[in-house]
């Protein structure tokens, strides 16, 4: 199964890229997933099911302890074939 996510973090910060918004786009970037768009409103990627939800967990736990007071997410099956 492949699955997109879709994500952003909070507070924004039009200046600069806060830490917490820095350190989700390295996650996801080091994840090995496919078509990583990332951008100042919005982030995506696509990927097999395992390696999407093992960078969800792990861009929560990092984005959260890096100052994040909300993390918004979608998740999507963009393919339901087997992983």
């Amino acid at each position: 199964m492949r699955l997109r996510v879709e994500f952003t973090t909070e507070p924004f910060d039009l200046d600069e890229a806060p830490t917490h918004a820095v350190v989700a786009r390295e996650v996801i970037q080091g994840a090995g997933l496919d078509a990583v768009d990332v951008g100042p409103f919005g982030n995506t990627a696509e990927g097999g099911a395992d390696e999407v939800l093992t960078a969800v967990d792990s861009l929560l736990r990092r984005a959260l302890a890096s100052g994040a007071t909300r993390v918004s997410l979608q998740v999507n099956v963009i393919d339901g074939g087997a992983s």
